[in-house]
């Protein structure tokens, strides 16, 4: 990783620590350091764990907890029971005034988060939390990211769509500026198409942010025929099975329409989107050779009959 790119995370927990206030001595003006708020909340969201458990659950000093262990005991917010599975190890658990803290805690703290997202504008809160949810999922926090909801597109996403898709093909493939011109002519086919015979497109929107796309038009100069195009995923979200979700939207969407068959376009170093079209019923009825996009390729047309 190059310096500059350090420099910008921690220029980030910089200031979202600056306007969190996680610098005051005690978290959201509460009455607990900001150590000893975690402990608290991750004992009443997890009873009966174990200190070793929580030492490494936080990755935290096991004698610096052991010291904050000591004082909210002190404090009556806890209570150490032996544990059912080991005689050898005790667990932990809040008090009934140990449960009271963390209310007071959780309030204190949704009031300081409250202030930080009312200095921005309603429009833009869902920008904020999209991007806090990319961090966490590149980060490897994907099981918290939230669930997959599949909508149509909004004005200005056809734009974002094209931009996505000809970065991403770029890091992955190496295709250049064509690939970007083509898709945007694509796009715009599909947008200046009738809406009769039946078209649509699919927007995958998780957390608040777009991670994925399809859409479905007639394919061109073949009747009773639905063209397959656009899949495309974003790397942090895959391997939850987005393409497989979008590419079944869009094959039940040309069936339930009336089409009787579907194609797609796609190539040989496609190889996930490949799997998921064999998967959905998708077999290949011709191959070709392409220069396309700064590389030498084999492009593959795929088809499945309803």
């Amino acid at each position: 990783m190059s310096n500059p790119h350090v420099a910008q995370v921690r220029a980030l927990n910089r200031f979202y620590t600056s306007q969190i206030g996680l610098l005051n001595e005690h978290v959201a003006r509460g009455r607990f350091s900001l150590a000893e708020g975690r402990v608290l909340y991750e004992i009443g969201k997890h009873p009966r764990i174990t200190a070793r458990v929580l030492a490494r659950s936080l990755s935290i000093d096991p004698a610096y907890l052991s010291r904050i262990l000591q004082k909210l005991l002190g404090l009556d917010l806890l209570r150490v029971d032996p544990s059912q599975s080991d005689r050898r190890s005790n667990t932990l658990a809040l008090t009934s005034a140990g449960d009271a803290a963390v209310a007071e805690l959780e309030t204190l703290n949704d009031k300081a988060i409250e202030q930080v997202i009312e200095k921005v504008t309603p429009p833009d809160r869902d920008r904020l939390l999209a991007a806090m949810a990319t961090v966490r999922a590149l980060l490897g926090e994907r099981s918290q990211i939230g669930p997959l909801i599949l909508r149509p597109r909004r004005l200005g996403e056809l734009g974002w769509l094209i931009h996505r898709q000809g970065l991403i093909y770029n890091r992955q493939f190496g295709w250049n500026g064509q690939f970007e011109a083509l898709i945007a002519g694509i796009y715009s086919e599909y947008e200046r198409a009738p809406s009769s015979p039946p078209k649509d497109l699919w927007v995958a929107e998780q957390a608040g942010g777009i991670v994925g796309s399809i859409f479905v038009m007639p394919s061109e100069g073949i009747s009773d025929s639905a063209q397959l195009r656009m899949l495309y995923v974003e790397p942090s979200a895959r391997g939850q099975g987005i393409g497989a979700t979008l590419v079944a939207q869009a094959v039940g969407f040309a069936r339930d329409n009336g089409y009787g068959r579907m194609r797609l376009w796609t190539h040989t170093i496609q190889e996930s989107a490949r799997r998921l079209y064999a998967a959905a019923g998708f077999a290949i009825v011709e191959t070709m050779e392409e220069d396309n996009f700064g590389r030498t390729m084999t492009g593959e047309i795929w088809e499945t009959v309803f």
